[in-house]
């Protein structure tokens, strides 16, 4: 078992993984590992063959992350790239091919090729006081030389990573990253991505429920080797450790209530089977990385502790058991959100800061959505509200995608002022995006257009017709998985989304159309 130590979302310091994961298109079959890797050379010749669509310059190596390739034989190759050596935080690039290998295009959110000074002018010492000065942690490792390149200049910045604790206990891996000449805060980010706060085997919220297990001796414990090896354990309300594998006699888990411990834990790996189920069925993914290996659930974390996360690090998603409140926050759409944030950091790996960390949330609420409605559970009604069994009195919700400012945070419009907000609440514009793509302005929903404006709050009267959650799930997959990169922005995640439409079902399609008309009514142009 893991512990919890490493970065979410990020190429290793040391090194940058050659392994090429393959995934294959909507309706294809995965390709063998030989074309994957030809579709990978050919990437790595074309980003410096077409500079001027790839930015690619003098000083710069590249490295492959992961290829897809549809089920046409179009490819599509992500690369990391480095600058000097050193690591370049909003430089990867997605190249895309035609089935004959023939370079078509790139995707990329870097505006300028890189020409800069590599020795800082601003020590290590120096950046690791500023980031203990604006964040609390301690510093794990060296702070590391990096190009920032996700503002309009790339500029020369030292990564300081913090391992510290949220004041609800969340562990928090915090990368505050420092000019390197001024020694001031460019930005920062935690790399633990949070819910916000707020057999068969007998669930908390889902009724009775199969599940998957393994013997082991004379009884059974809680790991799926039909799902990677997927498992739950007990953390025994400690914030540390391992946790303990839990094990039934008769293979009939939990009582539906909490007093028993194995109930949430039902729950839990319930959540997990679905998520594996739906990205594998709907969109052809084998688990998180696609590479068929199973994630962990750990369960009763902590003490009153309201909240759940991912975390690349252990590859495990962690729930609370809530509080006065709320309850454990194992609930079928927080569990599918959790998993979703892994597959987000293995596909585009969008920051978790300003609109790209938006982006980032409003994935995990789609698919943790789209995930209540793929299992269709009847004790849980699927619907485009998130969280919304966890509450006690039986009227909240963590968010909405129907009317995210119904929470009086979200933002249902895009304006200018978006991206400082905290990414919970940025991430409203593409959730209400979605919904309107998925349903529409559909009768007797509260939802509604936005105003030409700088207005974050949705006040126009529009009406959309929607193309149902079937197309507008494989569009916002396909526009992660290939188009996205890691500082994608709501600007570019409406091409992404364009495009990936334009592929699935036909330039200048009802789809097409859609997809944009839905961007538009929330201010996204």
């Amino acid at each position: 078992m893991s512990t919890f130590t490493s970065r979410h979302g990020r190429i290793s310091r040391t090194a940058i993984a050659a392994a090429i994961v393959v995934a294959a298109g909507s309706a294809g079959a995965a390709p063998s590992a030989e074309l994957a890797k030809a579709a990978g050379a050919r990437a790595l010749a074309q980003v410096q063959a077409f500079p001027g669509r790839t930015l690619h310059g003098a000083g710069q190596s590249w490295a492959v992350r992961n290829v897809v390739v549809d089920a046409d034989g179009r490819e599509h190759v992500r690369l990391d790239r480095r600058f000097r050596g050193l690591r370049v935080i909003g430089g990867d690039v997605v190249v895309h091919a035609s089935r004959s290998g023939a370079f078509e295009d790139a995707s990329l959110t870097l505006r300028r090729t890189l020409a800069l000074d590599i020795q800082p002018r601003r020590s290590a010492g120096d950046a690791l006081r500023t980031a203990l000065a604006t964040h609390s942690g301690a510093l794990r490792g060296k702070p590391e030389l990096v190009v920032h390149a996700r503002g309009d200049s790339p500029v020369l910045a030292w990564d300081v990573l913090l391992d510290g604790e949220g004041e609800d206990g969340t562990p928090s891996e915090r990368h505050v990253i420092v000019d390197a000449a001024t020694a001031q805060v460019l930005e920062s980010w935690d790399d633990v991505q949070t819910a916000p706060a707020a057999g068969s085997g007998k669930a908390l919220f889902l009724g009775t429920v199969p599940l998957t297990t393994e013997t082991s001796g004379s009884s059974y414990v809680l790991k799926d080797t039909t799902r990677g090896g997927q498992s739950t354990v007990d953390m025994n309300n400690r914030g540390f450790g391992t946790g303990k594998a839990l094990s039934d006699a008769d293979n009939v888990w939990g009582n539906g209530t909490t007093s028993d411990r194995a109930t949430v834990a039902v729950d839990a790996q319930y959540g997990i089977a679905m998520t594996w189920d739906y990205f594998k069925n709907v969109h052809g993914r084998n688990g998180i990385a696609d590479n068929g290996v199973g994630a962990q659930s750990r369960v009763h974390y902590k003490r009153n502790y309201a909240n759940a996360f991912w975390s690349d690090s252990c590859f495990c998603m962690t729930f609370g058991d809530g509080n006065s409140s709320i309850y454990p926050l194992v609930s079928l759409d927080v569990a599918a959100h959790e998993m979703s944030h892994g597959v987000t950091s293995r596909t585009a790996a969008l920051v978790y800061s300003g609109e790209s960390g938006g982006l980032n949330e409003a994935t995990s609420d789609i698919f943790g959505t789209m995930v209540e409605f793929y299992a269709a559970n009847a004790n849980d009604t699927p619907d485009y509200l998130m969280g919304e069994k966890l509450f006690k009195n039986g009227t909240g919700v963590i968010r909405s995608m129907i009317q995210p400012s119904s929470d009086g945070a979200s933002a249902d419009c895009w304006y200018s002022g978006l991206s400082s907000l905290d990414v919970h609440y940025s991430s409203g514009v593409a959730n209400h995006f979605f919904f309107l793509l998925a349903a529409g302005t559909t009768a007797g929903q509260p939802s509604r257009t936005c105003s030409a404006g700088n207005t974050r709050v949705a006040n126009g009267s529009g009406t959309l017709a929607g193309i149902g959650n079937a197309k507008a799930e494989k569009i916002w997959y396909r526009a992660l998985t290939v188009y996205m990169t890691s500082s994608t922005n709501y600007a570019a995640a409406r091409s992404a989304t364009l495009k990936a439409a334009a592929d699935l079902y036909g330039a200048g399609s009802a789809e097409v159309n859609a997809v944009s008309a839905a961007w538009t009514a929330v201010n996204v142009n």
